[in-house]
């Protein structure tokens, strides 16, 4: 088998069980891309000339979709595609996965309450910075006791983010005093292509996740935090960054949804050096992902994705934020959970 057959045909088996398994429930269109991609060889062998690590479907599609790809049924797309190949093909190469939800600061929110501020905030994997920002937000925590809204100090913000929540949460405007972020590609908040890219990553059907990333860029964009362009699993890269913060505030590392989508040896490699920081660590994992939890946690009970201070499981969450369920035993306590 030659280099071109192999390949199509590594595209054709990732694009099925991406049809198969991962967009059904989430995005008919996709389901329907990834699934004429699978069926048709021609197609297939086009996406196969974008280097393996950056041909992942999500990823192909949302740079479809920002040079401006029809959103329509398979044969729409693919003649589409077949007529924009090359452009494609060099965007689709240059660009990574870069999600940035800024509905996951409703999970960030009641962790950053543990913290005694003033916070200088560093994000580890920020793409556009938009999870820097969860003082610049409004929250609506829904409970078994109604709603609690929270503002900023100014007043309502144009992100509102809503939330459901069970236990105990503590729920406060964190005080943050300086904001930052690593990022391998950081993206620019202020600059319309990265702004398309962002909003182009929402898989289609997810309702209300294009304006609320549309408003938080606005946000963003009028303050810039600063972004550092860097692989964060280097411990000098890491150190260099932290050593910005400001004296007098708290260091607060965050990590929420980055750790899986690196290897092994550099997740580690990074945990070990936010471990080594003066810094208060704040992640959102998956709960199988790794064994730092103290004490454990069982992956077939949690409930949802771990939220957890310095290794400590505090919530059982939603990935992009949805939920909270306290478990810590104490509101603010870090060093038990149930």
């Amino acid at each position: 088998m030659d280099d071109f057959a192999a390949e199509t045909e590594a595209v054709v088996e990732r694009y099925g069980r991406f049809a198969r398994d991962e967009a059904p429930g989430r995005s008919a269109l996709y389901a329907d891309w990834a699934a004429g991609v699978a069926a048709h060889p021609e197609i297939a062998g086009l996406l196969g000339r974008i280097p393996a690590e950056r041909r992942q479907p999500p990823l192909v599609f949302a740079v479809t979709r920002m040079l401006g790809a029809p959103e329509a049924a398979f044969p729409a797309w693919a003649a589409w595609l077949a007529g924009h190949a090359d452009e494609v093909v060099a965007e689709a190469s240059a660009r990574r996965l870069q999600t940035n939800e800024p509905q996951r600061c409703a999970p960030l929110l009641p962790a950053l309450a543990t913290v005694e501020g003033p916070i200088a905030l560093l994000e580890l994997g920020a793409s556009a910075g938009l999870c820097l920002y969860p003082d610049r937000y409004s929250y609506r925590f829904r409970g078994s006791d109604g709603g609690i809204p929270l503002d900023p100090a100014e007043g309502p913000a144009s992100v509102v983010l809503e939330c459901d929540v069970t236990g105990d949460p503590p729920l406060r405007m964190p005080e943050v005093v300086w904001r930052a972020g690593i990022d391998l590609g950081p993206l620019d908040a202020r600059d319309l292509r990265d702004r398309r890219f962002l909003t182009s990553l929402v898989w289609p059907g997810e309702d209300g996740r294009v304006d609320r990333i549309d408003a938080a860029l606005d946000i963003v964009a009028a303050d810039p935090p600063l972004l550092l362009a860097g692989d964060a699993s280097d411990p000098q890269v890491l150190h260099a960054a932290a050593a910005l913060a400001p004296a007098g505030a708290t260091l607060v590392v965050t990590t929420p949804g980055v750790l899986p989508h690196i290897a092994r040896p550099g997740r580690e490699r990074l945990v070990d050096a936010v471990r080594a920081l003066d810094a208060v660590w704040i992640t959102i994992d998956p709960p199988a992902l790794h064994e730092w939890w103290r004490p454990e946690v069982d992956p077939e009970t949690w409930g949802g994705f771990v939220l957890a201070r310095d290794g400590s499981p505090l919530a059982a969450v939603d990935p992009l934020g949805a939920f909270v369920h306290w478990r810590a035993w104490r509101t603010g306590s870090t060093d038990a959970a149930v």
